[in-house]
């Protein structure tokens, strides 16, 4: 793609998500104007759960997508990144046990396991639960902090299925609609 037309497809891909006052259950509408380009849905979220829950409190504004990469070792961004202030409470996004809790190349991390191959993790964060503990949809697991590329204006949240990444907005309650434009005008 030339460069001007990937700039501007790259700017549309990024704009901002807004999630609406009471969409933390994932139930209520998303608004985007742009779609995710991320990889195919898994078949179901984790075993036996509704959709899941923001990590953070409404309302939600997102501000870096899920790009996904076109190798497992291309570059890429592997979640999304969240509006968050450091102490901006950080809850678990749906039932399951904490399979980690700490520091990662100087940034906390805190990740849990849904079950099923479902695992997602979140940084930077101060985790107030331990490895082992199991945690129930919006109970708080936390604060965020500072570090990585999120350094004080963010939070990243990121969700594996059997070890992929894919876009964690496939378990928040669906993807907005894509809008397709021209290529040239």
């Amino acid at each position: 793609m030339p460069p001007l037309p990937r700039a501007l497809a790259l700017l549309l891909v990024s704009s901002l998500l807004v999630v609406a006052p009471g969409a933390a259950t994932g139930s209520a509408a998303v608004r985007s104007s742009a779609g995710d380009p991320s990889s195919s849905p898994p078949s179901s979220p984790a075993p036996g759960t509704a959709p899941w829950e923001w990590p953070l409190e409404p309302p939600v504004r997102m501000i870096a997508p899920f790009l996904a990469p076109p190798t497992p070792y291309a570059a890429g961004h592997r979640g999304i990144d969240l509006a968050a202030v450091p102490g901006t409470g950080v809850r678990a996004a749906a039932d399951g046990v904490v399979a980690f809790a700490g520091p990662v190349a100087g940034r906390g991390v805190l990740s849990i396991d849904h079950g099923g191959g479902v695992v997602s993790a979140i940084e930077p964060v101060e985790a107030s639960v331990a490895v082992g503990d199991r945690v129930a949809a919006g109970q708080a697991v936390g604060v965020t902090t500072t570090g990585g590329h999120c350094d004080a204006v963010c939070v990243h949240f990121g969700v594996r299925v059997h070890g992929e990444y894919v876009s964690p907005l496939w378990f928040l309650g669906g993807l907005p609609r894509a809008v397709l434009l021209p290529l040239s005008g």
